[in-house]
């Protein structure tokens, strides 16, 4: 092929594909169901999991969940919320349901045009006597500025509830990042870069919301012939948790080979004019979960729908992610709530997520950068 064409894959490359560990070492896991028929409801595997997990993310307490908005939406219900919660746009649109939910108005503020997250030199002009928590996201596994957060919520007695569904085993300064705030969300979703199938993990180092969380997920029932208090189903099962108790044995050779796509990616996209890309921050662990750019049209001579469309054409699937904002979405543009969210729009209408797996060839990830390069040049 002339190296001014662009190539056609063989085979369609998604944005993400799950890891699944070795079926054998599955199957050694599931066949303690088979001896116990111990299904759901904190079995023996689930334990395990648990404890394991604990160790792994160098937290005080977790509490599993059957997925990570039912664990989001738990934190925010018993942590005697009320009012309004200041938030970001620029999320999935399940960290905004999830304050909905709960009965709790969101009150948007912008980003950060660096990390994309939560800009928090905004956050205190956006208090009011009904605000009552805080509600930062983890954009891609960046860490939030968690000391100006946290010190902002000790200001004004405010709530931290952290979304850390892209932040699976991140530190920052050393630092696990599920000890920051009162309470941090964890997705287990198929399509991240730890998972259980489907999971949440709700971390804290208060024993006591541990204890609320373990008993509203299984509808507050406390023992045999309790029930303590009111509750949802949203617990995890063996199954679930025994494909986390595998995968968690190769999370971090799936970190450090994210690591090397994305090093990769780095290379062939820098000399690019008008793609931008998130380098790695000072004194974080990154686990390189997503690999997003930035498509600045007057400068890559197209814009981001227009790449998106030529390299669908090519059997490359990208995603506009985060697009639209949350704000945007028809059911809460009906609320009438506050969206002056300037950069948070430029954000979501020039974000692309290329594909990024551990599966994924590099040659693949050189033909999709090479494809890129031809596409802003009009080829």
């Amino acid at each position: 092929m002339n190296s001014r064409e662009l190539h056609i894959l063989p085979e369609s490359i998604l944005v993400t594909k799950s890891f699944l560990p070795p079926l054998e070492e599955y199957i050694g896991e599931i066949e303690r169901i088979w001896s116990s028929h111990w299904l759901t409801n904190n079995g023996v595997i689930h334990s395990d999991f648990e404890k394991k997990l604990k160790e792994y993310l160098g937290v005080s307490n977790i509490s599993l969940f059957t997925n990570g908005h039912l664990a989001l939406e738990t934190a925010l219900k018993n942590l005697e919320l009320k009012g309004e919660v200041i938030t970001t746009p620029f999320t999935f649109a399940s960290t905004t349901h999830a304050i909905l939910n709960s009965g709790l108005t969101p009150v948007f503020c912008d980003i950060e045009e660096v990390t994309f997250n939560m800009d928090a030199s905004k956050i205190e002009a956006l208090i009011t006597e009904n605000t009552s928590a805080i509600v930062p996201v983890h954009v891609f596994g960046n860490p939030c500025d968690v000391d100006k957060i946290g010190s902002i919520a000790s200001k004004y007695n405010l709530k931290v509830i952290y979304d850390a569904a892209h932040a699976f085993g991140v530190e920052t300064n050393g630092t696990p990042i599920g000890n920051f705030g009162d309470v941090s969300m964890f997705s287990m979703h198929a399509t991240k870069v730890f998972h259980s199938i489907e999971g949440g993990i709700l971390s804290t180092s208060n024993h006591n919301y541990k204890k609320q969380f373990d008993l509203f997920k299984n509808f507050g029932i406390s023992g045999p012939e309790s029930l303590e208090t009111r509750g949802i189903n949203a617990k995890m099962n063996e199954f679930q948790a025994a494909m986390g108790l595998v995968n968690l044995r190769y999370i971090e050779q799936e970190i450090e080979q994210r690591k090397e796509l994305t090093q990769i990616y780095r290379e062939l996209l820098k000399n690019i004019k008008g793609i931008r890309y998130l380098d790695d921050v000072s004194q974080v662990k990154h686990n390189y979960s997503y690999f997003p750019i930035i498509v600045d049209k007057e400068q890559y001579g197209k814009d981001r729908d227009f790449l998106h469309d030529e390299l669908r054409k090519c059997n490359v699937f990208t995603r506009k992610y985060f697009y639209p904002l949350t704000t945007e979405i028809q059911a809460v543009q009906n609320l009438g709530l506050n969206d002056d969210l300037p950069v948070a729009k430029k954000i979501a209408s020039s974000v692309l997520t290329l594909p990024i797996y551990t599966s994924l060839e590099t040659d693949y990830i050189r033909k999709i950068c090479h494809n890129i390069s031809l596409i802003g040049e009009g080829c």
